[in-house]
């Protein structure tokens, strides 16, 4: 694709020193009908950034009237080595869905890295506790593989059937939700269960990545209700829902 226009998202981000990369197809992958792997290479990214866990990028698009949009997407085995890495789309209505649908090696696309960061919970948790879905899917491998040792629950919206995933079974527990009610059942699911999971834990870590609606409203009651402090409580919006 041709340079993207940015408009005022990208000024902002040029003001805060954000580096920009191309980086370019290499591999595309049908994984589902409804979820569709890219492997990259990165244009320089991952030599000029490093690489740590859940590390993501803005990706830029561009709509039929040339108005810019970006989405964030969270880097797959990253290799700088290699300089490559995977991209993972749940696919959707939208411009990023759009892109990822047609896109093959050789495409290109901009990349943007601002605002990304983690933070290795001290003391390590005795539990790790996610809330997480198909969008947040690669975050979260990356999260279980950064605390390898954790024993972890999970509430996954959506379906893991054909899915890449990190999970081990004698150390993860994973409880598929099927969205309804526009994320209303798996906050519900997880409103009743959740109080139980934290009283079988002494030193538990809670990490919520859904659509910005039932993440906000779950992170709200994580620390309101459950008394969860904020520095073991880390939530983000992946997406939002129309």
């Amino acid at each position: 694709m041709g340079q993207v226009r940015r408009g005022w998202e990208g000024a902002v981000l040029k003001l805060m020193r954000a580096k920009d990369f191309v980086c370019t197809v290499t591999e595309a992958e049908d994984v589902t009908p409804h979820y569709r792997r890219l492997r990259m290479s990165d244009g320089g990214l991952l030599a000029a950034t490093g690489v740590h866990p859940t590390m993501w990028v803005r990706l830029w698009f561009s709509d039929a009237d040339g108005r810019p949009h970006q989405r964030a997407y969270t880097l797959v085995d990253p290799d700088p080595e290699t300089g490559t890495f995977g991209l993972e789309f749940a696919l959707h209505e939208g411009h990023a869905s759009d892109w990822a649908r047609t896109a093959r090696p050789g495409d290109t696309i901009e990349a943007t890295v601002q605002g990304t960061g983690f933070q290795h919970p001290e003391p390590t948790p005795s539990h790790l506790i996610a809330v997480a879905d198909t969008a947040s899917l690669p975050a979260l491998n990356s999260l279980l593989t950064a605390l390898d040792t954790t024993p972890a629950t999970v509430w996954f919206e959506g379906s893991l059937e054909g899915l890449h995933r990190r999970s081990d079974p004698a150390r993860h527990e994973i409880r598929e939700v099927p969205r309804r009610d526009a994320g209303a059942h798996l906050a519900a699911r997880v409103r009743a269960e959740l109080p139980g999971v934290l009283s079988a834990t002494a030193d538990p870590y809670v990490w919520i990545a859904c659509d910005t609606a039932t993440t906000r409203a779950l992170a709200s009651y994580v620390r309101k209700d459950l008394g969860v402090p904020r520095t073991r409580l880390h939530a983000l919006g992946y997406w939002r829902a129309d």
